[in-house]
């Protein structure tokens, strides 16, 4: 059976591919520390989970519109409305299969394959932005930060990666991998570019905006492009409830398009139509609970949570011989670079010669999980992603194993004598 190049060639997901790794050494009775996934540790809140068990015992359980139930559209767009301050309506907006869902759907829709589009997207980025960016049909631009710069682009790089086939930009802050949020001012610049190229879309990932961390930086704020009048009609913004509330499993996300009168989300629902129709219909009264006033406390408490963490998480890297960090101001990722570190040998023999060969060696030998940088961009392959998205002793005993394994590490010349 022939298999069709653009997914032949496309890579797996990183990230899925380390956890699938710790769960398949787990299920062996292996003692592993996972920093991989980008997952919440905490359990959903109750009163949301009632909510759909409620809705089941109502029998609920029949096909929702594709869009989702208009109580849940109508719940996201008061939400954007009042704390995002994107001017929207129910009816431009669609519950997806996650956010993933909606940034797939969304450049399926905007791209034009065999046009030469070409998407901007800010590196380091999600290892998934790439393939689906080029899934669609267009080329990849990107535009490298560093960890000097505090892993943020300037207005000016934009600028200047702006060609006659750009299509459109992607954007995330808060950022995974690299834990931080573009300051408002930042963002701004990078749309005041976007503002003056009416062709240009933009596709804003939203969904670490409820997790970002005043205690670590306290100017911090978060800002919605949609928000600005003069690029609102070409933005696309996406968001989930998988971070913010701990409900990765609930595959619930959802995109705003409110441009032209909707013409662009309506395009993007008859492609749902055709894919996945809508999520479970007994989600539905599950994300009106979520966004509900009353679930603003338990929101707070993790977020509170995930700004230790990250404090300790920045600390405790910060003694390691060879790594060099940024405190993350947001989401819920450290991205060390550890550039120094290559050219070494691991305890087990191993040739420490790309972040990859150091993941690999790190969960063989000490038994934790992080994933290598190579996927996130060019920029990025000098540096590994942990995930703080576990509890403070976890992070304590595994940093620990990190800590000693890189100072197990030898020279080539000395692993080559045998000292």
């Amino acid at each position: 059976m022939h298999i069709a190049h653009r997914v032949a060639d496309m890579k797996e997901s990183a990230t899925l591919a380390v956890g699938a790794r710790v769960n398949a050494l787990r299920a062996q009775g292996i003692d592993v520390i996972g920093f991989a996934m980008g997952e919440p540790d905490f359990d959903t809140p109750p009163s949301i989970k009632r909510a759909a068990i409620h809705a089941l015992d109502l029998g609920m359980t029949k096909y929702a519109p594709t869009a989702g139930e208009k109580s849940a559209r109508e719940s996201i767009a008061r939400k954007l409305r009042e704390e995002n301050g994107i001017s929207c309506r129910a009816e431009d907006v669609t519950v997806t299969v996650g956010a993933k869902h909606a940034v797939y759907m969304a450049l399926q829709t905007m791209i034009e394959p065999g046009r030469g589009d070409e998407v901007i997207l800010p590196t380091p980025a999600w290892v998934s932005y790439r393939p689906l960016i080029e899934l669609a049909g267009a080329v990849c631009i990107e535009v490298p930060s560093s960890i000097e710069h505090g892993f943020r682009v300037t207005a000016a790089q934009i600028e200047r990666a702006i060609t006659p086939r750009t299509t459109a930009i992607l954007l995330n802050s808060p950022s995974n991998p690299c834990g931080i949020v573009y300051p408002a001012a930042e963002l701004k610049a990078i749309v005041d570019v976007i503002a003056a190229n009416p062709k240009i879309a933009i596709i804003s990932d939203e969904i670490y905006e409820k997790l970002i961390f005043p205690e670590v930086l306290p100017s911090v704020t978060h800002w919605s492009p949609g928000s600005d009048p003069r690029v609102a009609e070409r933005t696309v913004t996406i968001n989930g409830l998988s971070k913010a509330f701990a409900m990765t499993g609930w595959r619930i996300g959802y995109l705003c398009a409110p441009g032209s009168n909707g013409r662009f989300a309506k395009e993007v629902i008859k492609l749902q139509g055709q894919m996945t129709n809508s999520i479970p219909s007994f989600f539905f009264p599950a994300i009106v609970e979520a966004l509900s006033p009353s679930l603003a406390l338990e929101v707070e408490q993790m977020r509170k949570a995930f700004a230790g963490r990250a404090k300790l998480t920045h600390r405790l890297l910060s003694t390691i011989p060879g790594f060099k960090t940024v405190e993350s101001t947001g989401a819920f990722y450290a991205f060390p670079h550890i550039g120094e570190l290559l050219g070494r040998v691991s305890p087990g023999g191993r040739a420490i010669d790309s972040a990859q060969a150091f993941a690999d060696a790190l969960l063989d030998e000490a038994h934790v999980a992080v994933v290598a940088g190579e996927d996130f961009g060019v920029c990025a392959r000098s540096h590994i992603r942990f995930s703080f998205a576990c509890s403070t002793a976890q992070l304590e005993l595994g940093i620990a194993r990190v800590d000693q394994f890189v100072r197990s590490l030898k020279s080539r010349t000395a692993a080559s004598v045998g000292v």
